[in-house]
Parts: C-alpha cells; structure tokens; sequence
C-alpha cells in the first residue's frame, strides 16, 4: 500500500478529534433517554446487546476489549436500572448469558431511533451512493483500527 501523506493524515486526525468530540456529547444526551442514571458509555453496550440478543460476558467482554471485572460491573449496574438481565447459560452453569430487557430494548430503540434522527437530518443532502461509501469507509476503518 502507498505511503500516506502526512497532511492527508492530519485532517484525519483533525476530522476524527471532531467526531469524537461530537460523538462524547451525544452520548451524554442519548444515554440520558435511555434512562436518567445512565453512564454515556453505556450506549455502546446496550448497541452490543441489542444486535447479538444475547450473548455471553466474556465473549462480549473479548468483542469490546475490556476486561471481564470491568465489564461484569458495568453489567451490574445496567441490571440495577433494569435495562439488562443476566440468566446462566444453558450450556455452562458457571456462564452468564446477557441480554436487554423489555424494558432495556424499549428504552434503547426509542433513544436510537432519536440519535438515526440525527444522522439522517446531517446526511439528508448526501446522494444515497456517497451514504454507502461513507458506511463502507468508516467499517474499514474501524475494522483496521481493531
């Protein structure tokens, strides 16, 4: 692969600070839709959750990157709000299978449905093939982040 321009490479680091920024303040405002008590990095989880159904805490705790103790405590706490349930695991008893709740889907769908609102008002003049381009770009990205 080329070598990158190291101005190229500035504007993406300008343009990704930008993002993140933007993206911290969301969270704040969408975590507190889900629910008054909830941490802004909560979302990230509960997105996890609602697309796996139900998953295991370590595989979850492996996809995300965090270690078992962290996660387990930032479970905790969902559960608390009554947002997520943990059930033993058919296959090992010793194993937690995590998922929404009623309650905890209800209250994220309504909160997504809100921050795709947001996203469709600042992409609503893009042409649909740059839309696509930009998704493609930004999983490729992550995807070689890590």
């Amino acid at each position: 692969m080329d070598e990158q321009p190291a101005d190229s490479l500035r504007e993406v680091e300008h343009e990704l600070t930008a993002l993140l920024r933007r993206g911290r303040a969301i969270s704040w405002e969408i975590a507190s839709e889900v629910h008054p008590n909830l941490e802004p990095n909560a979302y990230g989880l509960l997105l996890w959750l609602r697309r796996s159904g139900s998953t295991r805490l370590t595989d979850l705790a492996t996809r995300l990157g965090v270690g078992k103790g962290t996660l387990s405590r930032q479970i905790h706490s969902l559960e608390a709000l009554g947002l997520v349930r943990r059930v033993p695991d058919p296959s090992d008893r010793r194993a937690a299978q995590l998922s929404l709740t009623e309650e905890g889907q209800r209250r994220f769908d309504a909160a997504r449905a809100s921050r795709l609102g947001q996203i469709r008002q600042a992409l609503q003049n893009w042409p649909a093939r740059d839309v696509a381009e930009f998704a493609r770009l930004m999983r490729q990205f992550n995807d070689a982040w890590g």
